[in-house]
């Protein structure tokens, strides 16, 4: 989720109801701030929001089912998600591929502090960060090349 989502303020009543729930149904319920934990968005390729994964022994299967509390209920206590397709290999959080993903997106929340760092707090021209920026990306590619 993040706190500026509408759909995700929308559902968040609902899903506290089940997390409180959830000791009931033998299961853990969290939920992830997409914009305080970058990696964990990539590392499970979060593209809308919310995104709603079911894990189990390792095994991940993303949540399409309407999001009302007796449907997620329903959904642990009937065991439908056993007639989900599990998360592919390649795509799974627990793949070499996701954790690559996962760091780019820590990279990316690095360039984003350090433009800040630059604009905010040293009072430097948002262009002359681009600038830098640039120059930093053109010279790592020379490194690299060499």
């Amino acid at each position: 989720y993040a706190p500026w989502c509408s759909a995700c303020q929308q559902m968040e009543m609902t899903w506290e109801n089940f997390a409180r729930e959830s000791e009931h149904l033998y299961i853990t319920v969290g939920k992830v701030d997409v914009t305080q934990e970058p990696g964990l968005s990539g590392r499970f390729f979060v593209t809308t929001l919310p995104t709603i994964y079911h894990a189990n022994d390792g095994v991940f299967r993303r949540y399409l089912g309407s999001r009302t509390l007796e449907d997620f209920q329903d959904y642990v206590l009937e065991r439908k998600w056993e007639t989900v397709e599990p998360v592919a290999g390649w795509k799974s959080p627990s793949s070499l591929m996701m954790h690559g993903m996962a760091g780019l997106f820590h990279i990316s929340g690095w360039i984003r502090q350090i433009h800040s760092y630059l604009t905010g707090t040293l009072g430097i021209h948002v262009w002359i960060s681009y600038a830098i920026f640039i120059l930093a990306t053109l010279l790592i590619g020379l490194f690299l090349g060499l």
